[in-house]
Protein backbone atom coordinates (compact mmCIF):
# COMPACT_ATOMS: atom_id res chain seq x y z
CA UNK A 1 0.00 0.00 0.00
CA UNK A 2 1.18 3.09 -0.87
CA UNK A 3 1.01 6.76 1.39
CA UNK A 4 0.84 9.27 -1.10
CA UNK A 5 0.67 13.05 -0.80
CA UNK A 6 -2.23 15.56 -2.21
CA UNK A 7 0.11 16.72 -4.50
CA UNK A 8 0.77 13.51 -6.02
CA UNK A 9 -2.28 13.30 -8.27
CA UNK A 10 -0.73 12.26 -11.30
CA UNK A 11 0.50 9.10 -9.18
CA UNK A 12 -3.17 8.48 -7.47
CA UNK A 13 -4.87 8.92 -10.69
CA UNK A 14 -2.48 6.50 -12.75
CA UNK A 15 -3.34 3.59 -9.85
CA UNK A 16 -6.74 4.59 -10.35
CA UNK A 17 -6.70 4.10 -14.18
CA UNK A 18 -4.89 0.73 -13.74
CA UNK A 19 -8.37 -0.62 -11.46
CA UNK A 20 -6.54 0.13 -8.45
CA UNK A 21 -8.38 1.38 -4.84
CA UNK A 22 -7.25 4.63 -3.28
CA UNK A 23 -8.33 6.33 0.16
CA UNK A 24 -8.77 10.13 -0.05
CA UNK A 25 -10.81 12.70 1.76
CA UNK A 26 -13.77 14.32 0.57
CA UNK A 27 -15.59 17.06 1.74
CA UNK A 28 -17.07 15.16 4.20
CA UNK A 29 -15.57 12.25 5.47
CA UNK A 30 -12.75 9.82 4.53
CA UNK A 31 -13.80 7.80 1.29
CA UNK A 32 -12.31 5.17 -0.96
CA UNK A 33 -12.77 4.99 -4.42
CA UNK A 34 -12.37 2.96 -7.62
CA UNK A 35 -13.01 4.16 -11.65
CA UNK A 36 -16.67 3.94 -12.64
CA UNK A 37 -16.08 2.45 -16.13
CA UNK A 38 -14.32 -0.77 -14.97
CA UNK A 39 -15.81 -3.72 -13.72
CA UNK A 40 -12.46 -5.27 -12.17
CA UNK A 41 -11.93 -1.64 -10.35
CA UNK A 42 -15.78 -2.64 -8.91
CA UNK A 43 -14.54 -5.89 -7.65
CA UNK A 44 -10.92 -4.45 -6.61
CA UNK A 45 -13.42 -2.13 -4.77
CA UNK A 46 -15.74 -4.44 -3.32
CA UNK A 47 -12.78 -6.61 -2.09
CA UNK A 48 -11.54 -4.18 -0.55
CA UNK A 49 -14.58 -3.48 1.33
CA UNK A 50 -16.42 -6.91 1.76
CA UNK A 51 -19.08 -5.19 0.64
CA UNK A 52 -22.00 -7.46 -0.85
CA UNK A 53 -23.07 -7.26 -4.84
CA UNK A 54 -26.40 -5.95 -3.96
CA UNK A 55 -25.43 -2.30 -3.08
CA UNK A 56 -24.53 -0.29 -5.48
CA UNK A 57 -21.94 2.55 -5.05
CA UNK A 58 -22.51 5.99 -5.24
CA UNK A 59 -20.33 7.91 -7.50
CA UNK A 60 -18.31 11.42 -7.22
CA UNK A 61 -18.19 13.58 -10.86
CA UNK A 62 -16.00 16.48 -11.08
CA UNK A 63 -18.98 18.99 -12.27
CA UNK A 64 -22.43 19.30 -13.58
CA UNK A 65 -21.29 18.77 -17.09
CA UNK A 66 -20.00 15.42 -16.18
CA UNK A 67 -22.99 14.39 -14.13
CA UNK A 68 -25.43 15.24 -17.01
CA UNK A 69 -22.90 12.89 -19.26
CA UNK A 70 -24.44 9.68 -16.80
CA UNK A 71 -27.56 10.63 -15.24
CA UNK A 72 -30.86 12.73 -16.24
CA UNK A 73 -31.18 16.20 -14.61
CA UNK A 74 -34.56 17.77 -14.41
CA UNK A 75 -35.39 21.00 -13.64
CA UNK A 76 -35.57 20.20 -10.03
CA UNK A 77 -32.65 18.35 -9.99
CA UNK A 78 -31.20 21.28 -11.75
CA UNK A 79 -31.74 23.62 -9.22
CA UNK A 80 -30.56 21.69 -6.02
CA UNK A 81 -27.50 20.67 -8.16
CA UNK A 82 -26.82 24.65 -8.80
CA UNK A 83 -27.30 25.77 -5.72
CA UNK A 84 -25.83 23.62 -3.53
CA UNK A 85 -23.12 21.29 -5.55
CA UNK A 86 -20.27 20.80 -5.24
CA UNK A 87 -21.20 20.81 -1.52
CA UNK A 88 -22.14 17.88 1.45
CA UNK A 89 -24.99 16.41 -1.11
CA UNK A 90 -25.35 13.20 -2.83
CA UNK A 91 -28.44 13.74 -5.63
CA UNK A 92 -30.53 10.29 -6.95
CA UNK A 93 -30.60 10.62 -10.22
CA UNK A 94 -32.41 8.88 -13.27
CA UNK A 95 -29.73 6.76 -15.14
CA UNK A 96 -28.79 7.15 -19.07
CA UNK A 97 -28.99 4.44 -21.02
CA UNK A 98 -25.68 4.46 -21.88
CA UNK A 99 -24.42 3.66 -18.69
CA UNK A 100 -23.53 0.09 -18.28
CA UNK A 101 -25.59 -2.43 -16.13
CA UNK A 102 -22.72 -3.24 -13.66
CA UNK A 103 -22.43 0.17 -12.98
CA UNK A 104 -24.89 0.43 -10.63
CA UNK A 105 -26.12 -3.35 -10.38
CA UNK A 106 -28.51 -2.83 -13.07
CA UNK A 107 -30.67 -0.23 -11.01
CA UNK A 108 -32.08 2.41 -12.96
CA UNK A 109 -30.74 5.54 -11.17
CA UNK A 110 -27.44 7.04 -9.68
CA UNK A 111 -25.83 8.32 -6.58
CA UNK A 112 -23.77 11.40 -7.84
CA UNK A 113 -21.81 13.63 -5.58
CA UNK A 114 -19.33 16.52 -7.28
CA UNK A 115 -16.16 16.88 -6.15
CA UNK A 116 -15.90 20.37 -4.12
CA UNK A 117 -11.84 20.17 -3.43
CA UNK A 118 -9.25 20.81 -5.95
CA UNK A 119 -7.35 17.61 -4.96
CA UNK A 120 -10.93 15.00 -6.11
CA UNK A 121 -11.61 17.63 -9.02
CA UNK A 122 -8.13 17.21 -10.56
CA UNK A 123 -8.00 13.46 -9.75
CA UNK A 124 -11.49 12.38 -11.10
CA UNK A 125 -10.31 14.84 -14.79
CA UNK A 126 -6.92 12.61 -14.77
CA UNK A 127 -8.47 9.48 -14.00
CA UNK A 128 -10.73 10.51 -17.02
CA UNK A 129 -14.27 9.48 -15.92
CA UNK A 130 -16.25 9.63 -12.04
CA UNK A 131 -14.84 7.46 -9.71
CA UNK A 132 -17.01 5.30 -7.31
CA UNK A 133 -16.65 6.84 -3.68
CA UNK A 134 -17.59 5.37 -0.67
CA UNK A 135 -17.17 5.50 2.66
CA UNK A 136 -13.47 4.29 4.19
CA UNK A 137 -14.08 1.30 6.59
CA UNK A 138 -15.45 -2.20 6.14
CA UNK A 139 -18.82 -2.77 4.50
CA UNK A 140 -20.89 -2.92 8.05
CA UNK A 141 -18.51 -1.45 10.39
CA UNK A 142 -18.28 2.63 11.62
CA UNK A 143 -16.57 4.77 9.50
CA UNK A 144 -12.84 5.66 9.98
CA UNK A 145 -12.13 9.15 11.05
CA UNK A 146 -7.98 8.55 10.41
CA UNK A 147 -5.88 7.34 8.29
CA UNK A 148 -4.35 4.91 10.74
CA UNK A 149 -7.94 3.46 10.93
CA UNK A 150 -8.48 3.38 7.48
CA UNK A 151 -5.11 1.49 7.10
CA UNK A 152 -6.11 -1.31 9.69
CA UNK A 153 -9.68 -1.65 8.33
CA UNK A 154 -9.09 -1.79 4.73
CA UNK A 155 -5.19 -3.78 4.27
CA UNK A 156 -5.91 -4.55 0.42
CA UNK A 157 -5.62 -0.91 -0.57
CA UNK A 158 -3.80 -0.22 -3.23
CA UNK A 159 -3.38 3.89 -1.84
CA UNK A 160 -4.00 6.03 1.04
CA UNK A 161 -3.89 9.88 0.14
CA UNK A 162 -2.87 12.26 3.28
CA UNK A 163 -5.41 14.43 2.93
CA UNK A 164 -8.02 15.61 5.74
CA UNK A 165 -11.80 15.82 5.01
CA UNK A 166 -14.54 18.25 5.85
CA UNK A 167 -17.61 18.19 7.46
CA UNK A 168 -16.66 14.96 9.55
CA UNK A 169 -19.83 14.27 8.51
CA UNK A 170 -21.52 11.91 5.64
CA UNK A 171 -23.62 13.65 3.31
CA UNK A 172 -27.52 14.86 3.10
CA UNK A 173 -28.88 12.25 0.40
CA UNK A 174 -31.55 13.87 -1.71
CA UNK A 175 -33.68 11.16 -4.11
CA UNK A 176 -34.49 13.21 -7.10
CA UNK A 177 -35.06 10.17 -10.15
CA UNK A 178 -39.46 10.72 -8.95
CA UNK A 179 -41.74 13.20 -9.31
CA UNK A 180 -40.79 15.07 -5.94
CA UNK A 181 -37.28 14.86 -4.30
CA UNK A 182 -37.13 12.95 -1.19
CA UNK A 183 -34.87 13.02 1.64
CA UNK A 184 -33.26 9.56 2.16
CA UNK A 185 -30.72 11.01 4.56
CA UNK A 186 -30.20 14.46 6.42
CA UNK A 187 -26.56 15.67 6.64
CA UNK A 188 -24.48 19.13 6.59
CA UNK A 189 -27.54 20.53 4.43
CA UNK A 190 -30.86 20.49 5.72
CA UNK A 191 -33.84 19.35 4.75
CA UNK A 192 -35.62 22.70 4.59
CA UNK A 193 -32.91 24.35 2.35
CA UNK A 194 -33.71 21.46 -0.17
CA UNK A 195 -37.80 21.70 0.25
CA UNK A 196 -37.11 25.47 -0.21
CA UNK A 197 -35.19 25.00 -3.67
CA UNK A 198 -37.56 22.28 -4.78
CA UNK A 199 -40.49 24.53 -4.73
CA UNK A 200 -42.56 22.77 -2.09
CA UNK A 201 -41.83 25.44 0.76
Amino acid sequence: MKVLGSEQTDEIAEILKNDGVAAIATDTVYGVCARMDSMQAQQNLRDVKHRPLTKAFPLMCSDRAQSESIAVVDETAGRIIDALMPGPITVVLKKKDTVPAFVNGGMDTLAIRMASSPLLYTVIRKTGCPLYMTSANRSGEPECRTLDEIIQACPALDAVVDSMPGYGRASTIVDCSGAEPRILREGPITIEQILKLSGRR
